[in-house]
């Protein structure tokens, strides 16, 4: 799941964000399958990729790519991850805050392009055909819908221009979507991250980066998961306070459901809503929340000067039942909950409040 990167006073769209990749160089004549296990090898060119059910060939690395706003930082938080800041043409992706100290401060540093959200919170149509990038990305399928006033799948392909869609996102806002891309939306999880990054470094052709990045984070895991092994899992809230507009009764966001539930998992916890997504998340109330078993709060945090001690008093004082009020448990995460390549910082802040690791 993530969220969409539009200003604190609209509604912000949570979703499932993971990605699709193919399985090393490909043969120009046929199309690469989805692998969970990143690029063998070099990136043979012409690379022909299966997109959402539309076939997408690259002649050579992307030079010129447009990052649309969307619905999550993971497409720009992957980008640099990998050191493709160079390819970036516009970036229409920030967030307030960052588990990573230098995160904010890298992505203000990208180029914009001069572009300018509509009311719909997408770059229009006009904008991303003047720019001629020869790579177009959103993190969902509506990115590219012509009722938001954005440019079309077609309308790029007939300007010779790219175009990629998150694939784990290919069943958001597509009602035609493919049961496949459907189920890989209901089934997201930290590989998701990592699928993401094989992605982008076949298509690029820095296969080497995304490996070295990706075991990094799975040794980083593993620690943490030999530090809660065998330890008995404890309840674990999740709300973004100052997304409260998401939640039909104005309480603080709950997030829950596939990668969300993964992380808490990983840290040795249980998500108090696990399974729970979209209009079930939207529709818990105050007695849903006051009668919850919560050992542990966790504050996810958007906005640069929001206080995450005092979110988390304000609502241990409004929920006094909960075991973590009672002990004062509770952390903060913020971009590294959402996919992308910090999932490991999201699993360390959980387990060392859940378990207070060494």
């Amino acid at each position: 799941m993530s969220f969409r990167t539009i200003p604190s006073t609209a509604a912000l769209c949570l979703l499932g964000l993971t990605a699709a990749c193919s399985n090393g160089t490909t043969d120009p004549d046929t199309t690469a399958t989805p692998t969970a296990q990143g690029p063998a090898s070099r990136t043979a060119y012409p690379l022909t990729i299966d997109n959402c059910g539309h076939p997408i060939t690259f002649e050579e690395p992307p030079s010129r790519v447009l990052l649309l706003n969307g619905t999550s930082v993971a497409e720009v938080e992957s980008f640099i991850a990998l050191g493709l800041e160079d390819r970036i043409l516009a970036n229409s992706q920030s967030y307030g805050v960052s588990d990573d100290p230098e995160m904010v401060e890298r992505i203000a540093a990208l180029p914009t392009g001069g572009l300018s959200l509509n009311e719909n919170f997408e770059v229009p149509r006009e904008q991303v055909l003047a720019l001629e990038p020869d790579l177009v990305i959103s993190t969902w399928a509506g990115g590219f819908d012509a009722a938001t006033g954005s440019a079309t799948r077609d309308q790029l392909d007939a300007a010779g221009i790219n175009s990629l869609v998150t694939p784990v996102n290919c069943a958001y806002g597509d009602p035609a979507a493919r049961p496949e891309d459907q189920q890989r939306y209901d089934a997201q999880s930290v590989e998701s991250s990592f699928e993401l990054l094989y992605a982008l470094a076949e298509i690029f052709d820095v296969p080497d980066r995304a490996a070295a990045h990706v075991e990094r984070t799975r040794a980083e895991l593993a620690d943490i998961a030999e530090a809660v092994e065998g330890v008995e899992p404890v309840s674990v809230l999740v709300v973004y306070p100052g997304m409260a507009m998401m939640n039909n009764n104005g309480l603080p966001a709950v997030f829950a459901g596939g990668l969300f539930d993964d992380i808490v998992e990983r840290a040795g916890g249980v998500n108090v809503f696990a399974g729970r997504t979209g209009p079930e998340l939207a529709d818990i109330n105050v007695e849903a929340l006051a009668t919850a078993d919560v050992d542990v709060l966790v504050i996810g945090l958007f906005e640069e000067d929001e206080d995450g001690e005092r979110y988390a008093r304000d609502l241990f004082e409004r929920f006094p039942s909960w075991n973590a009020s009672r002990t004062g448990t509770y952390t903060t995460v913020s971009d590294s909950f959402y996919l992308g390549p910090l999932n490991a910082l999201a699993v360390a802040r959980i387990a060392d409040a859940a378990h207070d690791l060494p």
